[in-house]
Formats: C-alpha cells, sequence, structure tokens
C-alpha cells in the first residue's frame, strides 16, 4: 500500500502562513480526525483542527480537499493553510508524523507522484523544476515556454503513428487502390516531420540560460582583469594586488548583469617563457579556458588575440591611469572610476542575446536534444532506406526516442536524480 505523505510546501516560517500539503489514500480520513466532518471538495474551509485522540487544539486554519482525479498528484490531496509560526507547524506535523501509515514526503516526492499517475510527464516535470530554480526573467520564460514541448512531442508522436501504419499498411497491403503504391504520401510526411523538428534542433540551447554565458577575461600580467570582475560583479570575488601575477588558477564568478545569467571567469596572465611552474600551469588553464568560452574580453591593447568574431570583445583597460595611451576602436573602461562600465556590460549582454533563445522561444536541454536529435536522425534514416522493412524499424526507433523524452521509457536512475532536485514539498 502506498504511503500518505506531508511536507510544508510554502516558504519556512516564522510566515504568515504555512501550507502543508497531504497525499496518498489516507489522506482525507487524516483530515477528517483533524476536523471533523469534511467541507465541500475544492472549496476552501476554515476549521479548528484538533489533535486525534487527545482532542488538544493546535490552529483554527483554511482546510481544502480534492478527489485523486481532481488533484494534482492523482491522488487524494489535502492542503493545510495554518498560522506560519514555527510551533504551529511543529505541533501539527508531530500529530501528522504520529498517525500509522503517514510519514515525511521525500525531496521531490509530490511531482513524482503526479509523474508516475500520468499527471505530469518527463518533459513538464524538467520544466516545472527549471521554474522554481528559475532566478532571472529569461529563465522564467524559458521554463515556462518549456511547457510547450510536451503538447509538440504529442504531435510528433501522432504523426509518427501515422507514419508508421502508412508504412506497415504499404507492407501489408500494396496491392490495394486505397494504399499508396508508391513512397510518395509517406514521404511527404517524413519531410514535414523532419524539417519540424530540424528547426526546433536549430535554436540555442538551454544550457547558457540557466548555467550563464561563459565570459573569460584574458590578457597580461596585471592588467586588472581582477579588479574588473569584481567591479561587475558587485562584490570581492578575486584577489588583486599591483603585484603582477597575483592569479595563478581559474576563478568563477556567477553574475547576473541586465537580466541575464554570466559566469565571469578571471584567469592567470598570459605571457611568454620565464614564468615559474606554477604560473605556467595557470596559463595553460587559462588558454583552455578562452578556448573553450562563449565570450573573450580582451584586455591587452598591443597583443592581438587569437579568438576572433563575435566572441571576441577588446577593451583598454585601466583607461583612468594617466599616461596609458587608448588604442583606437577599443571601449575604455576602468573599474576605479567606473568608466566604461556600463557600456561593457551592455556589450556583454547584446553579445549574450545571440547566443541565447529569444524570448519565450522553446529551449531544450542537453538530455532534451539528445533524446530529439535521436528522433530526427532515424526519420533521416527513414527516408534514405528503399527497404520498407528497415525503413519502418527506423522509424521504431525515432518513436522510441519520443517515449524517451516524456519519460514513457525512463530509467529509475534518471527519474530518481531528475526528482532528487526538487524540494521536500514539491
Amino acid at each position: 500500500m502506498t504511503d500518505t505523505i506531508f511536507a510544508l510546501s510554502s516558504g519556512a516560517p516564522p510566515a504568515a502562513i504555512a501550507v502543508v500539503r497531504v497525499s496518498g489514500p489516507q489522506a482525507l480520513e487524516l483530515l477528517e480526525a483533524l476536523v471533523g466532518p469534511l467541507p465541500d471538495e475544492r472549496r476552501l474551509s476554515l476549521r479548528t483542527l484538533r489533535a486525534p485522540g487527545s482532542g488538544e487544539l493546535l490552529d483554527r486554519a483554511l482546510v481544502v480537499w480534492f478527489a485523486g482525479e481532481r488533484s494534482v498528484t492523482g491522488e487524494a490531496l489535502v492542503e493545510l493553510h495554518l498560522h506560519g509560526g514555527r510551533a504551529v507547524l511543529d505541533a501539527v506535523e508531530a500529530v501528522l508524523a504520529d498517525m500509522p501509515g503517514v510519514r515525511r514526503a521525500r525531496p521531490g516526492e509530490f511531482t513524482w507522484r503526479a509523474f508516475r499517475n500520468g499527471r505530469l510527464d518527463l518533459v513538464q516535470v524538467e520544466s516545472l523544476s527549471d521554474l522554481l530554480r528559475a532566478e532571472t526573467e529569461a529563465q522564467r520564460r524559458a521554463a515556462l515556454a518549456e511547457e510547450g514541448l510536451s503538447g509538440k512531442v504529442e504531435q510528433w508522436r501522432r504523426a509518427l503513428l501515422h507514419l508508421s501504419a502508412l508504412v506497415e499498411a504499404a507492407l501489408d497491403q500494396s496491392d490495394e487502390d486505397d494504399v499508396p503504391s508508391d513512397r510518395t504520401a509517406i514521404d511527404a510526411l517524413g519531410a514535414e516531420l523532419i524539417a519540424d523538428l530540424g528547426r526546433v534542433l536549430a535554436r540555442p540551447g538551454a544550457e547558457r540560460l540557466f548555467d550563464g554565458v561563459r565570459v573569460v577575461f584574458a590578457g597580461p600580467p596585471n592588467s586588472g582583469k581582477s579588479s574588473l570582475i569584481n567591479a561587475l560583479a558587485g562584490r570581492e570575488v578575486a584577489i588583486t594586488s599591483a603585484i603582477a601575477g597575483t592569479t595563478r588558477d581559474v576563478i568563477e564568478a556567477p553574475v547576473k548583469l541586465g537580466g541575464v545569467a554570466f559566469v565571469l571567469t578571471d584567469t592567470a596572465g598570459l605571457r611568454g617563457a620565464g614564468s615559474d611552474p606554477i604560473e605556467r600551469i595557470g596559463i595553460e588553464r587559462a588558454e583552455r579556458r578562452i578556448a573553450e568560452a562563449d565570450l573573450v574580453v580582451w584586455m591587452d591593447e598591443t597583443a592581438e588575440p587569437h579568438v576572433r568574431g563575435d566572441r571576441l570583445i577588446r577593451i583598454h583597460p585601466r583607461s583612468d591611469e594617466p599616461g596609458r595611451e587608448q588604442a583606437a576602436g577599443l571601449l575604455p573602461v576602468s573599474a576605479v572610476t567606473g568608466e566604461g562600465l556600463g557600456a561593457l556590460v551592455a556589450l556583454l549582454v547584446e553579445r549574450a542575446a545571440q547566443l541565447l533563445p529569444r524570448e519565450s522561444e522553446l529551449a531544450l536541454s542537453r538530455r532534451q536534444r539528445e533524446h530529439l536529435a535521436r528522433c530526427h536522425e532515424g526519420l533521416l534514416q527513414f527516408r534514405q532506406e528503399p527497404d520498407e522493412l528497415i525503413a519502418a524499424e527506423h522509424l521504431r526507433v525515432a518513436r522510441q526516442a519520443l517515449d524517451d523524452l516524456t519519460g514513457r521509457a525512463g530509467t529509475e536512475d534518471l527519474l530518481d536524480a531528475l526528482f532528487a532536485t526538487f524540494c521536500i514539498g514539491k
């Protein structure tokens, strides 16, 4: 028998209200034990909560319940809207925990039950996870747009089923007049699916949106990289010193600039032979980070960088220092006076926009992209395969990829890892 679970689903006390959710086969029995006769379903009602047995007054609270067919978890669900003090919450949770067959929920268990009972598919679960961890407006919009992927996948799945049915019919009944004798209709539907999937796969992914656009600050020792990163981050991220070569290792600072998530990376100063062994290791790491960066802020007005194109932003650092000749075409920036900081932020946000999905545009996670790419590849092989039997197998592989995407055929390890990222009350 499935346990009945409970958890605080609102913010940590003290707060104005503490919402405790209860889900499972004993949820309604539990509510009745606390408040007496059940109120009408889906209607918030003011009730007195008392401990079963002793009759001790616990709280005066709003309560509501949902039958399994209408609840978010797919099973009987109760919500207790308590006063948000720690003592009230502790008293109610202690009573719940003492009831037979009732226990505290594990992280993500409410959402897991919604998935298990068919209320959510895996794509919708991932969208909810992204929405809960969204810290920028762009992340929030992308998480909401991700909800639309489930509907899109269902459209593709139905089209694939129809395509598979046409192929099977062509195999079994190719001598009948109402079944196409050639692959014209089949190829047309296959081409439409391939194009639709290709358009989605061509869009920027969600990794940079949530993990941050990686910006590496590079240049010679003592060019002001650490000071500039501290100024942009608004806090002391890296040690600064007038002594050249202070930074020996890679230092990363997650920041939000202009509503976009960035990871600013401070690196060892780049210079040639003569540096000590530890500094040489730092320089090698810096060069690797430069190669992997989304954007590179080059802080050497005399040397030419290896980076080219839109990945490169060239600035004239320490523009406040007297006697420093400013090279033409470089953005003058000073971490001391603040000169050029606003312009640099605007340029970073502008370049980042080219790497991120457009507003409200569907952005795929790495896992989602892998499964859709498998589906796309299966369709491409289907169109290129003259043998109908082998072509039908390619379609089966494409359908399997979509089932893996939505969790129809997910593995337990994947599901455990995903749901563990949720908070207790979700």
